[in-house]
């Protein structure tokens, strides 16, 4: 994928981790458990963490970056990640339906899998 459609995917992953904080901060905090509350914003906190580093790698990359399989790789698994962790955290958080808060851990292994991509991708270099 290019440096530009990670950059557009960072910074809707950013508009939509932004919208719903607010929508928990002022809506929800009324409505949801406070278990439920916090799953909401733990999936919204690494939805931004891993925003920001997306947005990051998009900005910095150059064309040997994308051309890495490890960088590649570690951009394409935050993105995983966002959507299976954060996602399913929120989905969970507003309907307590099981299923969803059991998808959440596959999620978070995309997180930690970009992770170590990133980190032998710097180690290669």
């Amino acid at each position: 994928m290019s440096k530009t459609k990670y950059c557009l995917i960072a910074s809707l992953s950013m508009a939509i981790a932004i919208s719903l904080g607010a929508i928990g901060a002022h809506a929800l905090e009324k409505t949801l458990s406070l278990k439920a509350l916090h799953t909401f914003e733990t999936g919204i906190k690494y939805q931004i963490y891993h925003s920001l580093a997306l947005l990051s790698m998009g900005l910095n990359s150059n064309d040997k970056n994308l051309q890495s399989k490890l960088y590649q790789a570690s951009m394409f698994l935050f993105t995983v990640g966002i959507i299976l962790f954060s996602g399913n955290c929120v989905l969970y958080a507003l309907t307590s339906i099981k299923t969803f808060a059991m998808i959440v851990p596959i999620g978070g292994v995309s997180f930690i899998a970009g992770w170590i991509c990133l980190s032998f991708f710097y180690i290669k270099k």
